[in-house]
């Protein structure tokens, strides 16, 4: 649904980094892990298109006045890339924002035998708050967090409070281990002897470094992709990524936003 939101907060949660909460229908508490929403960052024509934003976390304000009644809200993490993120950046709480939400197909959070693992980096871990709140009801939940930098690392305590237990990897050794996050999953996987479930939302590189991972122990994996995206909808075709079929001769290709944002990995070509 289209509605107008109020800005809760909009803090600064790591350098570049944000987190914004604003009010929402109630019917946006029904939002699945993996959904998204688009969100129209001024009413003037320039930046013309929504953006695009994870739905990081649901759930209800508590106002300060004695007797209010709770607001539902949304939260999203967003980086700061551009004209449109910089301008969200500068707004503030009680200001107003157009949003569409939620959309897409998030995750299927099943009842697949094993431990769940989750994987993600900057924000790509977006998602995956929201997933690790419904997947820690039912089975042990580990994340495993990687970026250039320590300020690519979010929201770690967050996850942690959870019972999510946490596993950081940085390419600069500033957070955790250094080197690349998938490491650290292939221990585990070793570990585990192959019973698990992965979920992945992060840079196409890392997805398609744990696509192969779970294609050659035939783990079951579901990525989330961070497509661009015009409309949200599905209208304007231009958040289309290549199917398992796709070749020149052959088109296959997935609407990111309607089929998506969250496939299996295997309905997707990767690169070797």
């Amino acid at each position: 649904m289209q509605f107008t939101a109020m800005i809760l907060s909009n803090v600064e949660v790591s350098p570049g980094y944000w987190r914004m909460r604003m009010t929402a229908p109630s019917e946006c508490a029904a939002a699945r892990p993996g959904q998204f929403m688009m969100v129209r960052v001024t009413g003037a024509i320039d930046p013309l298109l929504r953006r695009p934003f994870g739905i990081f976390d649901v759930g209800c304000h508590i106002p300060a006045q004695s007797g209010a009644v709770r607001q539902p809200y949304l939260e999203m993490l967003y980086r700061v890339v551009g004209k449109g993120t910089a301008l969200l950046a500068t707004l503030h709480a009680s200001d107003l924002i157009d949003l569409l939400a939620p959309l897409g197909k998030g995750f299927d959070l099943g009842e697949a035998d094993g431990e769940k693992l989750i994987v993600g980096g900057g924000v790509g871990l977006a998602p995956l708050y929201l997933l690790a709140k419904e997947l820690v009801k039912q089975s042990k939940v580990r994340l495993f967090a990687g970026g250039r930098t320590r300020d690519d690392i979010l929201c770690i305590t967050e996850f942690e409070r959870l019972g999510v237990e946490c596993y950081t990897a940085t390419e600069d050794g500033s957070l955790g281990e250094c080197g690349l996050v998938t490491e650290a999953l292939l221990r585990r996987l070793d570990q585990l002897q192959g019973k698990a479930t992965i979920y992945a939302c992060g840079p196409h590189g890392m997805l398609n470094a744990v696509a192969v991972i779970a294609a050659e122990r035939g783990i079951p994996c579901q990525v989330s992709l961070e497509g661009y995206m015009a409309c949200g909808v599905g209208a304007c075709l231009g958040c289309v990524a290549p199917g398992r079929g796709h070749s020149p001769e052959t088109p296959d290709f997935r609407c990111v936003c309607t089929e998506g944002p969250v496939f299996e990995s295997g309905e997707l070509k990767w690169r070797d």
